[in-house]
């Protein structure tokens, strides 16, 4: 049953997709993955941008040439990605073309504004901008750039218009100003199949045009990837005037990658593709994208885009509110029939499910059974071994003591036979207390870190390295170490560690509740050593 609803939610929301084919369906998944890439290519850009900021930060601001160099390098990336920054910029090369007396230089901001101007849908501000150039100043490169956005301007108003008084006028226009950018331009470059195509496709001529364009596509020379978008979609308008929209929709998808991978806000890719899925019937896709195309339309300052966007963004929303509430109609549908048929199983499942708790609850309480058992047999095993250790060793010890004992009788017996009382006393003195206790605390030690060696570690992974305990370097145990070792060995009463210490109660209690202070969990530290595994039990 799962896989059922699984396969039927998959159709049922993939079906818009799949009515655009399959190879329009990897390019729109391409989009996507691209989408959610859009913040690296952005970020990119910024990174870019800080780094042309730092440059002209650190330039003499009296080298003018310099600075104008590098605010031209940030108009160029602002551009096309936000219109204020990119307004800043070019008034600061119109200020330093002033200050340096270069009217050529001058004239080519305010080209840029013109290009900035356009892209922002201000077509009289565009006009009023271009006004102001002279031509016959600019060098030839500059000349194609003045003549190529005059084209532009005249074209998008044209097209803006859409009447037959005013639009043959810039038609007329535009035809002219782009055939002074191509006689200014180098024949079989890729700006003259660029501009070249454009006419054709403007003039009548889609077939010839389409063959230019594509041909910079397909020629393998290196282009910007601005250009890449701007020919795709050059190419998809040209196709769907034609209504030929099949070939159009992977061009515009294209166009729209292109768009994001060099990070371009004022784009008609996205929201034109928007549009076509749209009259497709691809919903979901059309409302996610023109949205996207709002947000960048906003992010630039793109006016009349944001006008185009106003204009269908109502009518893709309400269809997609529609398709969604068909959704959960056609939804809801199937969820009655398949709670229908799920009563039905849920009755068995009951009747299971009782049956599974009484034996889940039996197999519970042997669990718990064997993990007690299991708890008492590790603790078996491992007093079990503690004591062997001890005890063989401490018999060695006591064997030790009791032959010196026995030395010793022999000697007083023989020191008072012959009544040395003196030698008697000397031997006494001999008898070293302290000496003997360190040895039985050396053995003490010894044995323990054999039954328990990773006990200093572990101890001191409960506290931060400022307050871990380490013996020195004559010393197995110290006296901290020591007194929770005794504890782990099961001597856990204060008065019994005193006597083996050799301190006070009070002493002891001391030590043990700033040891516990300072560690990371002092209401799990005993519990956290009682844990340490013996040697021949660690798993």
């Amino acid at each position: 049953m799962r896989f059922f609803l699984r396969f039927f939610f998959a159709m049922l929301f993939a079906y818009p997709a799949m009515a655009i084919g399959a190879g329009t369906d990897s390019l729109l998944a391409a989009l996507k993955t691209e989408i959610n890439r859009k913040n690296i290519y952005d970020e990119e850009k910024q990174d870019r941008i800080a780094h042309l900021k730092k440059l002209q930060h650190a330039a003499n601001r009296l080298d003018y040439s310099k600075q104008y160099d590098i605010c031209l390098k940030l108009y160029e990336e602002y551009k096309s990605y936000q219109y204020d920054s990119a307004y800043v910029y070019v008034n600061k090369l119109k200020n330093i073309s002033v200050a340096m007396n270069d009217m050529s230089r001058a004239y080519y901001s305010q080209i840029k504004l013109g290009f900035i101007l356009l892209s922002s849908g201000m077509f009289k501000e565009t006009f009023d901008s271009m006004s102001k150039v002279d031509p016959r100043v600019l060098n030839d490169s500059m000349k194609v750039e003045y003549y190529f956005i005059m084209y532009r301007c005249n074209s998008d108003l044209a097209k803006y218009n859409n009447d037959k008084y005013s639009s043959p006028v810039y038609m007329k226009a535009s035809d002219a100003y782009i055939d002074s950018a191509i006689s200014l331009t180098p024949k079989g470059s890729t700006q003259w199949m660029h501009y070249t195509g454009l006419k054709d496709a403007q003039d009548g001529n889609p077939a010839t045009g389409d063959d230019e364009l594509s041909k910079i596509l397909s020629s393998g020379r290196p282009i910007s990837m601005h250009l890449r978008a701007m020919i795709n979609c050059s190419l998809a308008i040209t196709y769907l005037n034609a209504n030929k929209r099949e070939k159009a929709l992977p061009l515009l998808i294209q166009s729209a990658i292109a768009d994001i991978k060099s990070s371009t806000k004022e784009t008609v890719a996205l929201f034109t593709l928007a549009e076509q899925l749209y009259k497709n019937g691809n919903i979901k896709d059309a409302y996610a994208f023109i949205q996207l195309a709002k947000a960048d339309a906003d992010f630039y300052g793109a006016r009349q885009r944001k006008i185009q966007i106003g204009a269908i963004l109502p009518l893709v929303a309400a269809e997609e509110l529609n398709h969604s509430e068909e959704e959960k109609q056609t939804i809801l549908k199937y969820l009655l029939a398949i709670t229908a048929l799920a009563s039905l199983v849920i009755l068995f499942l009951i009747m299971i499910y009782k049956q599974l708790g009484k034996l889940k609850h039996k197999e519970r309480i042997i669990e718990d059974q064997n993990i007690q058992l299991k708890d008492i047999n590790h603790k078996l095993g491992e007093d079990a071994h503690i004591k062997e250790e001890y005890i063989g060793q401490f018999f060695k010890i006591i064997s030790g003591y009791i032959l010196k004992l026995e030395k010793l009788k022999m000697s007083i017996d023989t020191k008072l036979s012959i009544k040395k009382y003196d030698d008697i006393r000397l031997i006494v003195n001999n008898i070293n207390i302290k000496k003997e206790r360190e040895a039985l605390y050396y053995s003490f030690d010894h044995i323990f870190l054999k039954i328990f060696p990773n006990f200093i570690s572990v101890f001191n992974s409960q506290f931060d390295e400022k307050d871990q305990i380490w013996p020195h370097e004559d010393e197995v145990l110290n006296t901290d170490l020591r007194i929770f070792a005794l504890i782990r060995m099961g001597i856990d009463d204060n008065e019994t560690i005193a006597k083996i210490l050799e301190y006070s109660v009070n002493t002891i209690y001391v030590y043990k509740m700033r040891v516990k202070a300072k560690s990371k969990n002092p209401e799990q530290f005993e519990q956290c050593i009682m844990d340490i595994k013996a040697v021949d039990i660690i798993e």
